[in-house]
């Protein structure tokens, strides 16, 4: 999958400097797997959800969360958000509003 963009994960261990090694091995699995739909991220990362149309990373022992949009066919991530779980507790209740 082509990720777009990692500049965005550059930015949050830089901030967070513990998250820099989980976030590049995310970059790397998801980079080099091909996702046919939502059921295969679940098969490789089991701690994923959808919540339309994100799909959510739970990373580095639930510590932090990449949101993503994947367009399967053009074999493409795109990077919405990465946020530590306090970040995305705030994320949430803005979702609910339809906010996000």
């Amino acid at each position: 999958m082509h990720i777009i963009s990692i500049k965005r994960l550059r930015e949050f261990w830089q901030k967070h400097p513990t998250a820099e090694g989980v976030l590049r091995e995310w970059h790397s699995i998801v980079e080099n797997t091909d996702f046919r739909d939502f059921n295969h991220i679940k098969q490789v990362f089991n701690t994923s959800d959808y919540v339309p149309p994100f799909i959510v990373f739970d990373v580095a022992g639930n510590n932090f969360r990449v949101v993503v949009v994947v367009h399967y066919r053009a074999k493409r991530v795109y990077i919405r958000e990465v946020m530590t779980h306090r970040e995305y507790d705030d994320w949430c209740k803005q979702y609910r509003k339809g906010k996000v």
